[in-house]
């Protein structure tokens, strides 16, 4: 028998360009948080247990305004995201305040995850439909399917903000809709003729609206983990001395690697969903406004939980 799949939610970012801890910062109509949405669509999609990935400093704050009201809808645990969680021998650089990547925050996660797992961020809404997606795709994999993983995409268009330039992972997809590569594109801004991206800072070049591209929703096996540790280790020995204030060890770097070894294959499934993320504070608004038109539709009662 399969076992349920876990939602792991990365919530021990430091939210450096919107200024505050974004992830209890109400934009509902009745003062619901972006995670309250993502717990209550995984919850609906099928998922029954969740894991928290957070930081000792924003423990008692975070658990006071989310996590205490949330477990009861589902079944919480905790990982912590510190940066002496390290291999052994291994010591975190003098002056080194911002967490180590979002590959760094899944083996966080390691002793935990015991079943096939989606990976999401704290602060993005990603809609029903991609929920949906990434449970049905989870909920049938077994151990046959050890290095089958699958991400979620969204069509960029549908995933950019009109307050500045926001990075996003332009992902190439074969015929069969298999993930051939990720590319991290840094500087995507909206404008009337579609989407523009600068390398350079000064030439601007089209992307298609209709790209998809990687939002930071994933689903993997546990093989994931063991494939992490050994990445880590080298970002540790051979990018983190190069740059040991910022350097960071990229989920989706991991399976551009392993997708070049010829080691996993991933399904992509697209979402049509409009995402929502509150990148800048000047966002906020648009999301709020967004979700109260959900709401108002139907898509969600009012309030989110009854």
């Amino acid at each position: 028998m399969n076992k349920e799949p876990i939602l792991l939610i990365m919530a021990a970012g430091m939210g450096s360009r919107y200024g505050g801890l974004k992830q209890i910062d109400p934009v509902g109509p009745d003062g619901e948080v972006i995670l309250d949405y993502s717990i209550f669509d995984a919850k609906r999609a099928g998922f029954k247990r969740v894991i928290f990935l957070i930081k000792h400093e924003i423990e008692k704050e975070f658990k006071e305004f989310v996590g205490n009201r949330l477990s009861k809808q589902i079944d919480v645990s905790y990982a912590f995201q510190q940066l002496n969680v390290l291999p052994q021998g291994y010591t975190a650089p003098e002056g080194r305040v911002k967490p180590y990547g979002t590959g760094h925050a899944v083996l966080c996660c390691k002793d935990l995850i015991d079943a096939p797992f989606a990976v999401i961020n704290a602060d993005d809404y990603y809609g029903p439909e991609a929920f949906r997606l990434a449970y049905n795709k989870l909920s049938v994999m077994c151990d046959d399917d050890k290095y089958r993983y699958m991400m979620v995409a969204y069509l960029l268009k549908n995933t950019l903000t009109d307050n500045g330039h926001v990075a996003r992972g332009v992902c190439s997809v074969d015929e069969n809709g298999l993930l051939t590569s990720i590319r991290e594109t840094t500087h995507i801004i909206s404008s009337c003729d579609g989407p523009l991206y600068t390398e350079d800072g000064s030439v601007y070049r089209r992307l298609s609206g209709d790209a998809p591209v990687s939002m930071n929703m994933w689903g993997f096996t546990p093989s994931l983990t063991g494939e992490l540790e050994k990445r880590f280790r080298t970002f540790l020995d051979r990018e983190l001395p190069a740059n040991p204030e910022k350097a960071e060890f990229f989920l989706p770097f991991a399976v551009n690697d392993l997708l070049a070894e010829g080691k996993a294959v991933v399904n992509v499934e697209t979402a049509t969903d409009r995402w929502w993320g509150v990148t800048y504070k000047a966002d906020k608004p648009q999301v709020t406004e967004a979700l109260k038109k959900l709401a108002d539709s139907g898509v969600y009662p009012k309030p989110l939980w009854k």
